[in-house]
């Protein structure tokens, strides 16, 4: 199954040469599922197509998203050996008891076995990890000793997310059994903020909601989507954006390839209103610390998108909610902690064209 589908994957990538419309390539994702599955000579296949079908930068940002469990040291080994440059690992917590909870395969003897890799090694070092909060069970003191974790081990980046427990998952049928307590809102709130007051403190900058890193370490990738670069995805479950409308593939492996095979198309488009993305670009831009640009948004959605903005962005001013300079308004730290609600409040109804 392996090779017919890296053949299908580059057909995918060769089929999509034009989507960008020749922007060049600044950044590479391995993400979703397990792409560390793939081995380094898979790797520098897929990167070589890439560059075959699009002008890519001369020194672009190539991450590999990972869990623990895959870390070898001779696979870290073999993908030092890569064009990877950025290895985001998926940690979660430094708790067997909270990743037992999270249904994850890893446990803490295997992440900091991933982390504990010499500076002078011939290993790729992890550059992100993720963290979650909001765990049923999960302690201030517990949240703040993961933080610490991460501290010491010199984590260039972090990102952290609150718990969201999903259907027909084991911790949503434990919580309806009342074996585990429900998500507190408080807790997440509580520990969110000591996130943001301990990573502040220990010399992160807070660019993101859920994302903080050391001077110079901020994700590229990740930094491009807020901002609303156009992105193609590639492989079942990818999704595209080229700026006017959104692409997603099939899910499924093996429908993925054959409808590659035979030559057809594996995804669905919808072709975005000016009230999708005026909408989809504050929802976006207010979750960062370079909020949304005024005169951005009169140049692309017009005056009647501008004059709601402004109206909205009044009412948050005064509350202290919100900040202004040079034309941009974003969240305060306060103001983040709704970020969800706030955006949706400058939201234009989506009969609006």
């Amino acid at each position: 199954m392996r090779m017919p589908f890296l053949q299908a994957l580059q057909t995918e990538i060769k089929q999509n040469g034009s989507y960008l419309s020749g922007q060049t390539v600044t950044t590479i994702y391995f993400g979703g599922g397990t792409p560390s599955l793939l081995s380094s000579e898979e790797i520098e296949i897929i990167l070589e197509t890439i560059s075959s079908a699009f002008h890519v930068s001369g020194n672009p940002e190539i991450t590999l998203e990972a869990n623990p469990d895959d870390l070898t040291e001779s696979y870290l080994a073999d993908l030092n050996k890569t064009s990877i440059n950025r290895l985001s690992i998926g940690v979660q917590s430094f708790f067997d008891e909270d990743l037992v909870k999270l249904n994850r395969i890893h446990n803490t003897s295997q992440i900091l076995s991933s982390l504990a890799t010499p500076p002078a090694s011939n290993v790729l070092r992890p550059s992100s990890i993720d963290l979650i909060y909001g765990i049923p069970g999960l302690t201030d003191e517990r949240w703040q000793k993961n933080l610490e974790t991460a501290i010491a081990y010199g984590i260039p980046h972090i990102s952290a997310y609150a718990l969201t427990v999903e259907e027909k998952t084991a911790l949503h049928w434990m919580i309806s059994k009342g074996t585990y307590p429900p998500v507190s809102e408080e807790q997440a709130v509580r520990q969110y903020l000591i996130i943001v007051r301990r990573l502040k403190e220990a010399g992160y900058e807070h660019y993101e909601i859920s994302n903080f890193c050391l001077p110079g370490q901020k994700s590229k990738h990740n930094s491009n989507y807020w901002k609303g670069v156009p992105y193609l995805g590639v492989g079942p479950s990818a999704h595209s954006y080229n700026g006017t409308s959104r692409r997603w593939n099939v899910s499924n492996i093996s429908e993925y390839v054959k409808i590659i095979n035979r030559g057809g198309v594996v995804y669905d488009e919808e072709v975005l209103t000016l009230t999708q993305r005026y909408n989809e670009y504050v929802m976006t831009g207010l979750r960062t610390i370079w909020g949304c640009d005024g005169e951005y948004i009169y140049s692309a959605f017009g005056p009647a998108c501008h004059d709601h903005f402004l109206n909205c962005a009044a009412k948050f001013l005064k509350a202290g909610s919100m900040w202004q300079a040079a034309g941009k308004y974003g969240l305060t730290d306060e103001g983040m902690l709704f970020a969800d609600g706030i955006a949706v409040d400058f939201f234009l109804p989506q009969k609006t064209q």
